[in-house]
């Protein structure tokens, strides 16, 4: 059995923050049915290429373990078999524009007359205050609330994917738990607001706070941590090398690693504050040690020593890795239109067993005959 085995989740939400939300509570046994336009479906659904089968490499990402139901929202049909659906539902969630879902008539403040245990979870893009009502969109979240100004070298960066709409579906995936959690104690629901904005800001972590004691901002340092060292990346004699030294033992143990055990006693470089001090030094010794040899090579005799280190992989790396082939984390599915398609599965293992792949991302309404099991 599943932990959320038997929670229905009625998804109201479209592209990223609230999808992942619901992936993360679908993966965990909850029933989850994504409600989409029945015709243009979530916005996700055109952004590709590439795509398989019809369906964008974007939408089957985050959106397995789910049923989807075509309704539409501007017809009274619609609006109606949503309140149909949300009586029944353990779990709503959203992510429209503030006050928008009010507006329709399925507010909380509306809903919870019919179901008084729901739990209502809205991600918004500001949370109360002077822009509580602008919209949130990740690349811009991500500039304004800091992570760019932190990331890269000397343009500010981006992120790779958008972390700043993933980590807020983190974060509502676990409001949700908790609200059920007191759900089961008071039998009560509740509405959770988790803004995109201030997720990211409660993601800033020690860079906050390091900013907020000391007022001062060390800006962005390419692969290079503010107060670690080493701890960034080198160039080996083929491609980039990552290194992770986190005590003064590591540092002794890369030291005998790389043939130089002199440096683990030098004056300059014993300590950690020493090391952050003498940086400029140090990192000149070690990327001159590290040129000798290949990654594999350097991976091979700094792992064996203990010290954390590892490539730097493109996808392709990434996806030919011995411990990604052999975790089980790439599962086969079979698509209903797509065929054969490989898929990330949860990261998450209950009992020893990872949560399994139960239903391949859904084609647009594939399940709307479904929805009736709610009412």
């Amino acid at each position: 059995m599943l932990p959320l085995e038997g929670v229905r989740v009625l998804d109201l939400s479209r592209v990223l923050a609230g999808p992942y939300a619901t992936m993360m509570l679908a993966d965990l046994g909850a029933d989850v049915l994504k409600v989409e336009h029945p015709e243009r479906g979530d916005d996700t659904r055109h952004w590709g290429p590439p795509f398989a089968g019809g369906e964008s490499a974007y939408f089957l990402s985050v959106n397995r373990n789910k049923r989807s139901a075509g309704v539409d929202l501007k017809s009274e049909a619609g609006l109606e078999k949503v309140k149909e659906l949300a009586a029944g539902a353990d779990v709503l969630v959203e992510n429209m524009r503030r006050g928008t879902l009010a507006k329709m008539g399925l507010g909380y403040e509306a809903l919870k007359e019919a179901n008084p245990g729901l739990v209502y979870c809205s991600i918004t893009g500001f949370g109360p205050g002077p822009d509580e009502d602008r919209p949130g969109y990740d690349f811009l979240i991500q500039a304004r609330g800091g992570i760019m100004g932190i990331t890269g070298f000397e343009e500010p960066t981006k992120v790779g994917v958008a972390v700043a709409d993933m980590v807020c579906g983190l974060q509502a995936a676990m409001a949700v738990l908790a609200a059920l959690y007191r759900r089961g104690e008071t039998g009560e629901g509740a509405h959770v607001e988790v803004p995109l904005f201030e997720s990211q800001l409660s993601w800033l972590a020690n860079r906050a706070q390091e900013y907020l004691v000391s007022g001062e901002d060390t800006g962005r340092m390419g692969n290079a941590h503010p107060s670690i060292v080493p701890y960034q990346t080198f160039h080996a004699s083929d491609k980039p090398l990552a290194l992770a030294v986190g005590n003064d033992s590591q540092f002794a143990n890369l030291c005998k690693a790389i043939g130089r055990p002199e440096l683990a006693g030098d004056e300059r470089f014993a300590t950690n504050p020493d090391r952050v001090a003498n940086r400029e030094e140090l990192v000149a010794i070690l990327q001159e040690e590290f040129r000798k040899k290949t990654t594999d090579e350097w991976v091979e005799r700094i792992r064996g020593a203990g010290v954390p280190c590892g490539p730097v992989n493109t996808l392709a790396g990434v996806f030919s890795d011995e411990h990604v082939l052999g975790s089980g984390i790439l599962r086969d599915v079979e698509h209903p239109v797509a065929g054969a398609l490989k898929l990330l599965a949860s990261p998450v293992l209950v009992d020893g067993e990872r949560l399994p792949i139960r239903r391949p991302p859904p084609t647009l309404g594939q399940h709307t005959g479904e929805a009736g099991e709610w009412s």
